[in-house]
């Protein structure tokens, strides 16, 4: 049977033990430490981050330009749509009326401004035969006045030929006039750019407007959301029917808390990664801008810090970080997502404050500019047509202008 004594290390190699592993445990403290500190000095301080970011973009409220009742919805939540593409369709039979009277006007103003061309020339002649009675008036009196004295001719046929040439004169004097009047209405100027044609037209154009802006287009291209717009409604200028978001063009609103502002700077670059894809995603990114403000000062109902109960409560600043556009093609983000934000201040050379514009527009559409393309024709061919200057047909006199 074994000596109990002998098994039993003594008290001196167990204490040996002891003091070895608190010795390796404070070394390992020690190291892990230096390392920590190495970590922060070289690294950690400069990373400056947040998980209180979400994404933003653009949302674009679609709304129609005129009154009217929804006949058809073109587009749905969850479509892809392109700028330009009819998302729904108004009733168009008023501005359908609308357009042909503004037509049949056109027209009549059309012919009403060759008929003063017209009459140019038949008021030109009028004062021409005016004219030309006169002188022979002018004739017969001064051939009764030489009779006069030799008894052949009495005083009262003189005073009658003196009263005919006065209502001649009177009459030359009052077709001068009319012409005058009539060219003050033409001069300079023709049927096509008449001011009377002119307005006509003007009217025209905004009635194919009007027509034409019962198919509500989409400004741009994204996908839609938040439809609203149902078959039979009636709506009016200004009311949403949907919305579209262009997620290609999204950005991420981190809220920092304002002492973590001190190091940051504009064009310091980000690292994000979103609660959609896990940490294994990761988009780069660059601080473009922050804002004015605390979310609490633009709030709808700001803090009021002017009581006896005061506590104070760290604000948070809005910064906006630009992604990089391939990685977000790659990993499309929705409006509204969490993101976790590293933003490395080490480099400090940039402003905190913007200056000057970034882009010279932040947001453009050609879609509406388009709509009237076609009224100019719809224009030319309705006063050729009333003017008498289509191919194949002779101009009226004077049509050309004077």
């Amino acid at each position: 049977m074994p000596n109990p004594s002998q098994a039993t290390p003594p008290e001196s190699v167990r204490s040996g033990r002891r003091r070895m592993l608190l010795l390796a445990a404070a070394l390992g403290f020690v190291l892990a430490g230096a390392g920590y500190g190495t970590y922060w000095a070289l690294v950690a301080r400069f990373d400056v981050g947040t998980d209180d970011a979400y994404v933003a973009g653009n949302v674009i409220q679609v709304t129609p330009q005129i009154a009217g009742t929804i006949v058809a919805v073109h587009a749905d939540d969850v479509d892809f749509v392109q700028a330009g593409q009819p998302l729904a369709t108004i009733d168009d039979a008023d501005t359908r009326l609308t357009l042909e009277r503004a037509k049949a006007d056109l027209a009549q103003t059309v012919r009403e401004v060759r008929t003063l061309y017209s009459n140019d020339g038949a008021l030109a002649a009028a004062v021409s035969l005016r004219e030309t009675n006169l002188a022979r008036l002018q004739q017969d009196l001064t051939r009764r006045q030489r009779l006069t004295d030799t008894g052949a001719v009495s005083a009262e046929e003189v005073k009658h030929a003196q009263d005919a040439v006065q209502e001649a004169e009177a009459q030359l004097a009052g077709a001068r006039k009319q012409q005058e009047a009539n060219g003050v209405l033409i001069d300079n100027t023709t049927v096509a750019a008449h001011p009377r044609v002119l307005r006509a037209a003007i009217q025209l154009r905004e009635a194919y407007l009007a027509w034409r802006r019962t198919v509500v287009p989409a400004p741009i291209s994204g996908q839609v959301a938040r439809r609203v717009a149902q078959v039979g409604q009636r709506t009016t200028p200004g009311v949403p029917l949907m919305t579209i978001v262009p997620l290609e063009q999204v950005w991420v609103d981190a809220n920092f808390k304002e002492a973590q502002l001190r190091d940051m700077r504009i064009g310091q670059p980000a690292m994000l990664t979103a609660d959609v894809y896990g940490d294994a995603t990761r988009y780069h990114g660059k601080v473009v801008g922050l804002a004015a403000g605390t979310g609490a000062a633009f709030s709808l109902l700001p803090a009021q810090n002017a009581t006896g109960n005061w506590i104070k409560v760290v604000q948070r600043v809005p910064v906006r970080i630009a992604l990089d556009a391939r990685e977000l093609a790659a990993h499309p983000l929705r409006v509204g997502l969490s993101m976790q934000v590293d933003v490395d201040v080490r480099d400090r050379d940039g402003s905190q404050l913007s200056i000057g514009r970034q882009r010279e527009t932040v947001a453009e559409t050609t879609v509406f500019s388009a709509l009237d393309r076609d009224a100019d024709v719809l224009i030319e061919r309705i006063i050729a047509q009333n003017a008498g200057t289509e191919p194949g047909r002779q101009p009226s006199a004077g049509a050309a202008g004077r």
